[in-house]
């Protein structure tokens, strides 16, 4: 994956990736920035720039090859690259994420999951059983997991962390809507749900 690439510029790319494949599942071999820009409600210019990052030329008046536009992103993304992750939390939002079948798509694969609630440990969702969090680090150490997904309450969040951190993992993709403490060796992302759900809403 190319680490120069602003956030911003991954996210639509991302975007752009999802268009790609419903472009391909109904059969369309090109697809122009304005069809891009139009089903976004961006500038076809910011399409445009976004993909010369890609090193990915168009054909004038005909647009993009849109599987070669797909393998591009994919590439520059790092998509084919395997990436192991855990969930920790088996609540309503870490079942969902667990049951999500897309993640394979991009390069997540998700090893585990894991919760300290007795009444859930043992239980299957989609094919993984439950597990004791108290696993989680022969669990890490054996599958070489680095990709932590935290989906526990909010007063439970940092003491998870500090926990996951002890069994040496690297990411955090933070669900819990708390500014997690960290060594600066630890990456964490937080997923602002109730933020995004504000910025959609500003102007309702």
């Amino acid at each position: 994956m190319n680490k120069n690439i602003p956030d911003k510029v991954i996210n639509r790319l991302t975007l752009y990736h999802c268009i790609l494949s419903d472009l391909i599942n109904k059969n369309e071999e090109y697809v122009s920035s304005k069809q891009i820009a139009h089903l976004l409600h961006i500038d076809d210019s910011q399409v445009r720039k976004d993909i010369n990052l890609l090193n990915n030329s168009g054909k004038s008046r005909i647009g993009y090859f849109v599987k070669d536009l797909k393998t591009s992103i994919e590439k520059t993304l790092g998509f084919k690259k395997t990436k192991k992750a855990i969930i920790i939390g088996a609540g309503n939002l870490g079942t969902a994420i667990a049951n999500y079948g897309n993640f394979t798509n991009y390069g997540l694969c998700i090893k585990a999951i894991f919760d300290n609630d007795l009444n859930k440990i043992g239980k299957l969702i989609n094919g993984m059983e439950i597990q004791n969090i108290y696993e989680v680090h022969p669990t890490v150490k054996k599958e070489d997991i680095e990709i932590a997904i935290l989906t526990v309450p909010a007063q439970y969040a940092q003491s998870t962390a500090n926990f996951l951190v002890n069994a040496h993992i690297k990411y955090i993709w933070n669900f819990a809507p708390v500014v997690l403490s960290v060594p600066d060796e630890v990456q964490v992302w937080n997923e602002n749900l109730m933020g995004n759900f504000l910025q959609f809403t500003y102007n309702i």
